[in-house]
């Protein structure tokens, strides 16, 4: 059975183009979204998820980068609640802690079909990576997905620097999208047929 998706959001702001095959038949990972540093965190999600994900989008950039963000984020949650279908046979519980060098983040994921996210980082990294990503907004990117994609999300920032250093912003968000894409890989992966929980739908 194949898990894919090919999902079109288009709006006065934004023009999103996303295609997800969660089994990775063609080993593929290409995105464009205008956002170097989001285009490095997709392909993270990607490679370490094992999915084929390709995503384009035409953005508002020359007012910033929040349009081209959400509204990325929200089309890949549709497409994965889309590949998905009715959930049976996944693992649907899973979880995954990455390293990077000195911060370590935990993801957790639940495809139950009930959005939550939860979300825990440093305050105090600086608030720009490059001259065109918040990093305020790697929460709502996380919280739009979770919401789309209607699964339950912790994501969890355990250690951020050693002592008496200041965080890395680029290893704290890094690892928070690796250790997403490994709980999204465990968490989708088919073992069995029935669906797996006890009201017999997610």
């Amino acid at each position: 059975m194949s898990r894919t998706a090919h999902i079109v959001r288009t709006t006065g702001e934004t023009s999103v183009d996303v295609y997800v095959d969660l089994d990775g038949t063609e080993k593929t990972v290409d995105i464009s979204t205008g956002v170097g540093f989001y285009d490095h965190m997709l392909h993270q999600l990607g490679k370490h998820g094992g999915f084929d994900l390709k995503i384009a989008v035409k953005g508002d950039l020359h007012i910033d980068a929040h349009h081209t963000m959400e509204d990325t984020a929200i089309a890949l949650g549709q497409a994965f609640a889309e590949a998905l279908g009715d959930k049976a046979g996944v693992v649907r519980f899973a979880d995954a802690s990455v390293p990077l060098d000195e911060v370590l983040a935990r993801a957790v994921v639940d495809l139950s079909g009930r959005p939550y996210m939860v979300h825990e980082e440093p305050m105090d990294i600086a608030p720009m990576i490059s001259t065109d990503y918040p990093t305020s907004m790697t929460r709502h990117i996380l919280e739009s997905f979770a919401y789309h994609a209607r699964i339950c999300l912790h994501v969890t920032v355990l250690r951020a620097s050693n002592p008496g250093q200041k965080p890395d912003a680029h290893h704290v968000i890094e690892a928070q999208f690796k250790a997403l894409a490994r709980a999204l890989k465990y968490a989708t992966r088919i073992d069995g047929t029935d669906i797996p929980s006890t009201k017999g739908v997610l």
